[in-house]
């Protein structure tokens, strides 16, 4: 009998890290730590939620989707604010708020794409990708505004030196974002290259979706 096929990798960085913040929950309960309970908990939680949000609207997210989130949540909550990393390296939250960026522009580009049920000749690429950058400069806005919001409210200091860090933020957004348009605009031309890797794994898990999809060769 042949043996198994092995996990991919993508299961293997979501399962352990889940069973990482697991275990940091439980030590933190053991030991009466109830804020390393309730950070790690909560993270351990948001690592599910894309799923359960996902199989509310009849979509299905790739598991290497799951795993970015999950490295994601990992990089911001436990490892950012639990552990300091903000402080300790200058460039944490610079390059999580570029590459959320970028996958908040390419999430945005599918759900515009699904919306044309994947006729890429609906719209011009450059719309689309404009489209993509528009979604995700508006979640990194509307980040910022929660900042400021638990800030003022609650006294906390998420926004670090202020302006200086709300504006580096929104321009790391802005890079990732059109980064991110680019990408959708360069898989509607055929010229995405290892990038569209991305878009063809959750188009093919979502076809259902994606009824006018069209090989990118032919026309109407």
């Amino acid at each position: 009998m042949p043996a198994p096929p092995l996990p991919a990798a993508s299961v293997l960085v979501l399962t352990a890290i889940r069973l990482f913040l697991a275990v940091e929950a439980l030590i933190g309960s053991l030991q009466g730590n109830w804020l390393a309970l309730f950070v790690a908990g909560s993270a351990l939680g948001l690592t599910f939620l894309p799923q359960l949000l996902a199989s509310r609207v009849n979509l299905r997210l790739p598991n290497g989707f799951l795993a970015a989130v999950a490295l994601f949540v990992l990089a911001t909550i436990y490892l950012g604010e639990m552990h300091d990393f903000y402080t300790r390296f200058w460039w944490w939250d610079l390059v999580l708020h570029g590459s959320s960026a970028m996958g908040f522009g390419i999430l945005g580009f599918l759900l515009v794409f699904m919306l044309f049920r994947g006729d890429r000749y609906a719209a011009p690429p450059w719309a689309l990708g404009l489209l993509s950058f528009c979604t995700a400069m508006t979640v990194g806005a509307m980040w910022e505004v929660f900042e400021y919001g638990m800030d003022q409210g609650f006294g906390l200091n998420m926004q670090k030196s202020g302006l200086d860090d709300t504006m580096g933020d929104l321009i790391v957004n802005a890079v990732g974002a059109a980064l991110a348009g680019l990408a959708g605009a360069a898989y509607l031309t055929g010229r995405s290259g290892r990038m569209g890797l991305a878009f063809e794994t959750f188009i093919t898990a979502n076809r259902r979706h994606f009824q006018k999809i069209v090989p990118r060769g032919r026309r109407k």
